[in-house]
């Protein structure tokens, strides 16, 4: 099957406005400037939120990140 993604090219979220990203492992883990085995840890024990899963993928959003930087800095000034 041959398909013709040709058409896709500039339609990519970050080109959306209003758009909320979604991220992969590697790419919250750069966001958090940690390793991707930590992305998993901290969302297995409820520090990250669980990703949504879209066909085999896990993706977090980009505001859920966001929020968890923010939270994290605001309990560092409490």
């Amino acid at each position: 099957m041959n398909r013709n993604f040709a058409a896709n090219v500039g339609t990519d979220s970050a080109s959306i406005p209003g758009a909320d990203p979604l991220l992969s492992d590697r790419e919250t883990a750069d966001q958090l400037g940690c390793g991707r085995s930590t992305v998993w840890r901290w969302a297995s024990d409820g520090t990250l939120p669980r990703p949504i899963k879209i066909g085999g993928l896990a993706r977090w959003r980009q505001s859920w990140i966001t929020t968890v930087i923010q939270e994290a800095e605001a309990d560092r000034a409490a």
